[in-house]
């Protein structure tokens, strides 16, 4: 019964830490006057949720704690997160935007092949962004070495990417179905998600289940301790 409630608490404080990521990722993208605040908010809640995963010995966090972090981590994207993001969105917006436009006209079987061809395009874009932002709050590198590398792990790494398109279609239909949740948890529901699939799939160096996580001795001992 201890253990249930312990376990209990744990999730609790795991809604608690995205719930104020997601307050702070509002705030903080108003604060940098949405254009200069977005990306270095996406920046600062991806390198949150990775300080919070690699804080294996501790991680009941207080929402001072989750503040204190995301705003330390957004003060130090302001600059490189919008060198990395804007072009990034402006390649997206691009793609989506040739889909929309041959989705949208008729032009035979070529269209056809064309729209097949630019969805998965998309499909692999789309992921690419989501886990180029993990690697890039997971290492100090520039922004060309961050990207090759994304690139690596989405076709290198099948089942973080599988996980990665999973888990967000999850959270889609769970927003469509519940939109409170949408204003609740906003982005930092998708970007855990993808912040929890490479840490679980990925093998990022320094960000790695198989390697931060205790091993089943030492978590029993914890527990028993408890």
């Amino acid at each position: 019964m201890k253990r249930v409630a312990v376990t209990y608490e744990y999730f609790c404080r795991i809604i608690l830490m995205i719930l104020v990521a997601h307050v702070a990722f509002i705030a903080h993208t108003l604060l940098g006057l949405v254009i200069g605040g977005f990306f270095p908010s996406v920046a600062a809640t991806y390198a949150t949720y990775r300080t919070w995963l690699i804080d294996v010995k501790d991680r009941s966090w207080t929402i001072k704690q989750t503040w204190t972090t995301f705003h330390k981590a957004w003060k130090a994207e302001l600059k490189s997160a919008n060198a990395f993001g804007w072009p990034q969105f402006a390649v997206w917006a691009l793609l989506i935007w040739e889909y929309w436009l041959v989705q949208n006209n008729d032009m035979g079987v070529a269209g056809l092949v064309v729209s097949g061809v630019l969805l998965l395009l998309n499909l692999f874009y789309g992921l690419f962004v989501f886990i180029s932002w993990a690697v890039h709050a997971n290492f100090d590198e520039s922004p060309y070495w961050t990207l090759r590398t994304s690139i690596a792990m989405v076709i290198a790494r099948p089942m973080c990417s599988l996980m990665v398109f999973l888990l967000f279609l999850v959270t889609v239909w769970a927003y469509a179905a519940w939109p409170g949740l949408l204003m609740a948890f906003g982005v930092a529901v998708p970007i855990y998600a993808t912040m929890m699939a490479v840490y679980s799939w990925g093998r990022l160096p320094g960000m790695d289940v198989h390697v931060l996580e205790p091993n089943e001795k030492d978590a029993a001992a914890a527990i028993h301790k408890q």
